[in-house]
């Protein structure tokens, strides 16, 4: 297999792009669904104040075709979705609807389709950007609906952007992709669409899978066939903070994608590992959330000569969590980052408290958590600091990471107990 760019896509143009269109907040479910597309224009209009997107000319996506959709999804699902209607009295929701479509998760909305179709539309258009060497990093934050199969709706996605983004490019002279998500919940739909796929590194940390939807991604899910090997999950306990999820993730994130050699990194950046996420358990801060970026932002300047794909994905703190977040991705891309100690600028404040009256905004880019955390040193390398909580939940992340480094490295020719690999 090659191990760079195809020929013609090496000298980038503009460093970093952004993907972005308002048909983005059609992609919208009923008004008690936590998934609402205004965490989306809070971020853009969070980001404008803060000058991140100065003189930064958006790229405008079209729908997605059917042509594109078929790379992953069913023609029977498809139409399923072009055709799926809102019930004409709103009642309680069948526990298992055909296609997933009206389950309380994936609530049938007027134009579906449409809204679906630009969002993969988006993460292509990104895609197209990164291969045709106009950009080396591209940015859409619409995107990320990891969990959609081929033939189901599943998690609040519809149709799998990533997947379809990523097939294209298999299509159009890459042959190596790793793909990570960081979103608290497993990346289920991309690693199903490329687990017996050995171009496709797919690589999730989330949390446990016995404690959280969609309760897979356990580190003995390695990949089959072809793909055996290609396939690495790193689960977390509730309650995992800023330095254990950091120690948890350069523990096996960069020696899994280094060993692979991608041409290309995509990113899942879901934001409901944050510790206000209402459906999810982790305790991350803003600042870890920000170092994940920038860690994988680094990986593909180091492993791939600096193309980058990111989406959004999950996140459900519409005011105190996402905007922030994802201006930090949004930034981290640009190659204009913000310190988490940046004052909100009062603009923004006024307009979310418009909005959401009771909402207390955040009033800085950060939490003021300390993200200082100690590198994995080897099983059972450490020793203990003597603050019996910190301790407890070392052991448990180093638990995880040597599960998951068993379960993965031998065939990326790493050796799991070595902690240079």
């Amino acid at each position: 297999m090659a191990t760079s760019a195809p020929e013609g896509n090496r000298d980038s143009g503009r460093a970093g792009s952004v993907v972005w269109t308002d048909r983005f907040l059609d992609y919208s479910w009923t008004p008690e669904h936590p998934m609402k597309p205004v965490r989306l224009s809070y971020t853009m209009a969070l980001a404008k104040a803060l000058g991140v997107l100065d003189g930064v000319e958006p790229l405008r996506p079209d729908p997605a075709g059917d042509a594109e959709l078929l790379r992953v999804h069913t023609a029977d699902y498809i139409e399923a979705v072009r055709h799926a209607q809102p019930p004409p009295i709103p009642g309680e929701p069948p526990a298992d609807p055909p296609y997933g479509l009206g389950s309380a998760d994936n609530p049938v909305f007027p134009r579906m389709h449409e809204a679906a179709s630009v969002i993969v539309g988006g993460t292509l258009t990104a895609a197209q950007a990164i291969a045709s060497g106009a950009t080396r990093r591209a940015v859409s934050i619409g995107g990320g609906m990891h969990h959609a199969m081929p033939g189901r709706a599943a998690g609040f996605c519809v149709y799998n952007d990533v997947a379809v983004a990523i097939a294209w490019l298999l299509d159009h002279g890459f042959d190596r992709i790793a793909y990570i998500d960081v979103d608290v919940h497993h990346g289920d739909g991309v690693q199903h669409a490329f687990y017996r796929d050995p171009r496709v590194l797919t690589v999730s940390i989330h949390q446990h899978p016995a404690t959280l939807w969609p309760n897979t991604g356990w580190p003995e899910e390695t990949g089959s066939g072809a793909g055996d090997g290609t396939a690495i999950n790193l689960p977390v306990l509730p309650g995992t903070r800023d330095p254990q999820w950091l120690r948890a993730f350069h523990a096996v994130v960069p020696g899994a994608v280094e060993a692979f050699r991608p041409q290309v990194v995509i990113s899942q950046c879901g934001v409901d590992t944050h510790r206000e996420d209402p459906l999810a358990d982790l305790e991350l801060g803003i600042e870890g959330q920000r170092a994940a970026f920038a860690a994988m932002r680094d990986l593909a300047d180091r492993c791939a000569e600096g193309r980058w794909l990111a989406v959004g994905g999950g996140g459900y703190g519409l005011v105190r969590v996402v905007p922030r977040a994802w201006t930090h991705l949004l930034a981290i891309a640009l190659d204009r980052p913000v310190d988490p100690a940046t004052p909100i600028p009062q603009d923004w404040i006024d307009l979310v408290q418009t909005d959401r009256p009771r909402i207390a905004p955040p009033r800085t880019m950060g939490d003021g958590v300390d993200i200082t955390f100690r590198h994995w040193d080897g099983p059972g390398g450490t020793a203990e600091t003597g603050d019996a909580r910190f301790d407890r939940a070392q052991r448990a992340i180093d638990t995880a990471v040597l599960a998951t480094r068993r379960a993965c490295f031998g065939p990326l020719g790493l050796d799991p107990e070595d902690p240079r690999d």
